[in-house]
């Protein structure tokens, strides 16, 4: 049985055997004798995006301790569910992250705990995913942006909107009603300043969705 451990675009854990390209974190919130959850969602307001490799450590999935390991499909998947990268594990990119947040919010400060703690309040509502208010035309978002359509994530990138699913993406030939973005509002602005996420593979061969 697959643990639950995988994170969708809005930010939901599941149970899927498929792990993706990135690992991360958002603190303890397993219980490492059952290897199951427990009623937390998050037990730091640091919610990470890791490599999957990393000095040729090698964990046991939830069965110590120590912090919960958490799977997303790509880093577009991980930043619209409210996560940032990791400065122990993937340094060079936290750097450009960051660059690119301050640059595009305007910020002087742009230390990991302010960044962490906006991020916390556009991340979430009510203990749920926060769908934040899209103020920009899709066509004019940059590549790895994340929205919500009718309940569903869909990915904006090449000037193009793909439906995202857990094994990866297809292309839209009509986007739905767009519900807002998940994308948190702060991420999307380093976005826009420069920083480029690593998206999955499936958008080089995405067949147009039918639906």
């Amino acid at each position: 049985m697959p643990l639950q451990n995988r994170v969708d675009p809005f930010g939901d854990i599941l149970d899927l055997p498929l792990r993706g390209l990135f690992t991360g974190n958002r603190g303890i919130i397993h219980d490492p004798a059952s290897r199951t959850l427990t009623t937390k969602r998050w037990a730091s307001k640091s919610w990470l995006i890791c490599s999957c490799s990393y000095k040729d450590v090698r964990r046991d999935v939830m069965a110590s301790r120590s912090w919960t390991e958490l799977f997303f499909l790509d880093e577009a998947t991980a930043l619209a569910a409210g996560h940032r990268p990791c400065f122990q594990c993937r340094r060079d990119e936290a750097g450009k992250f960051v660059a690119a947040w301050v640059e595009g919010n305007g910020s002087q400060a742009g230390s990991i705990r302010d960044i962490d703690a906006t991020l916390h309040r556009e991340r979430l509502q009510m203990k749920r995913k926060r769908v934040n208010v899209l103020v920009t035309p899709v066509e004019e978002l940059p590549d790895g942006t994340m929205i919500a359509a009718q309940g569903e994530a869909y990915l904006v990138a090449n000037g193009n909107t793909y439906h995202w699913s857990p094994q990866g993406y297809r292309q839209t030939s009509t986007l739905p009603f767009v519900d807002g973005l998940l994308t948190p509002p702060s991420t999307l602005k380093a976005l826009e300043a420069g920083y480029r996420p690593v998206l999955h593979p499936s958008l080089e061969t995405a067949d147009l969705d039918a639906a």
